[in-house]
């Protein structure tokens, strides 16, 4: 079986829409221009693609003018994030990559900005705001993090452990995905902000060339979302051990824990510890591949549903629309017709440069 890519919340896509709102820029373009249909910002449970979330972070910034969104008084003018791969691109390791990063992160920031601590057992970025600014929102956090920790992983060729992290802002509604992008040892409402790196990244080498960055920065920075997501949780040892099985192979809980080596009673209070149930997790597996299924399109949604285990489509319906507050051939549909949009307006944009 192919493994899903993953998705995102629509909560994430709606913080990032916000922002530009309240900039007085006009969304509705760049919805279309991103593939994403209208009706699915409507359902808070829905999920959008990296490619379209990514079309989404890209256009933004355009439109803004600001890679960082509006959320420093000072903006990161667009092109700030290729030109902060190509300094750091030319260093010697990780460590220096992620000096690099940082430092160039505050020459365009005037708000924001991160001292990097080394102790033996963790690298800390730590968090400072400058004096007079608002608190910021975990969004800002977020997209701090996104920019300098995804380039430095890219740059070394491997996801960075990260040990813990905290921050002083209040927990935001949907705190889970900010646990799948940072780490499960994630806190909020503390007294200061920082995220503590496994140091050994400091002498890898870098790995990457200038014939590897162009098609880096064409997905990037949106990318880093879903690809160096934490994999080091029981949870994530779970969805990996179920990617490798055919949905209608998936074990029960008492033979995955089997399989992981654990008994059944630690591997549900560990998952339990992370926020998950064994089922949950079975649950959002199949929800990703549904989703991934229907915008492919051409398939029968009775055979999508075969392949995702359902005894009957309408038992299938019922669950989509549980995760989805759509109908597996609305979904299918209002993401046909946006994905037509989409190409149809990024042709338009592509005329006006």
């Amino acid at each position: 079986m192919k493994a899903e890519k993953g998705t995102i919340s629509v909560s994430l896509v709606e913080e990032t829409l916000a922002l530009a709102r309240a900039r007085g820029v006009d969304v509705l373009p760049i919805i279309d221009a991103a593939g994403i249909a209208p009706p699915m910002l409507a359902s808070p449970k829905s999920r959008v693609t990296p490619a379209q979330y990514g079309a989404l972070w890209a256009n933004i910034a355009r439109a803004l003018d600001d890679e960082f969104f509006g959320q420093d008084s000072h903006a990161m003018k667009s092109g700030s994030f290729i030109a902060m791969t190509q300094m750091a691109l030319t260093a010697r390791n990780g460590g220096q990559a992620l000096t690099r990063a940082v430092n160039f992160m505050r020459l365009v920031l005037d708000d924001m900005s991160v001292q990097i601590v080394t102790h033996d057992d963790r690298v800390r970025l730590a968090f400072t705001q400058r004096d007079g600014t608002p608190q910021p929102a975990m969004f800002a956090y977020a997209t701090y993090f996104i920019l300098v920790y995804g380039l430095v992983c890219w740059l070394v060729g491997r996801r960075i452990p990260l040990i813990e992290a905290r921050f002083r802002c209040t927990e935001p509604a949907d705190a889970h995905e900010y646990r799948l992008m940072f780490c499960d040892d994630l806190s909020f409402g503390q007294s200061e902000s920082y995220v503590d790196l496994a140091p050994d990244f400091l002498e890898l080498p870098v790995v990457q060339t200038t014939k590897s960055v162009k098609p880096f920065l064409r997905d990037a920075p949106a990318s880093f979302i879903i690809k160096y997501r934490n994999p080091g949780s029981l949870a994530a040892r779970v969805r990996k051990t179920l990617r490798a099985l055919p949905m209608t192979a998936w074990p029960g809980s008492d033979e995955m824990a089997e399989r992981l080596h654990v008994a059944e009673a630690t591997m549900r209070r560990h998952l339990k510890q992370e926020g998950y149930t064994y089922q949950a997790i079975k649950d959002d597996l199949r929800r990703d591949i549904a989703i991934a299924q229907l915008q492919r399109g051409g398939q029968p949604i009775a055979d999508i549903a075969a392949m995702l285990g359902f005894a009957e489509p309408s038992a299938f319906h019922r669950a989509f629309r549980k995760w989805t507050g759509m109908r597996p051939a609305d979904y299918r549909a209002v993401n046909a017709h946006a994905a037509g949009a989409g190409i149809s307006r990024r042709a338009e944009l592509a005329e006006s440069d």
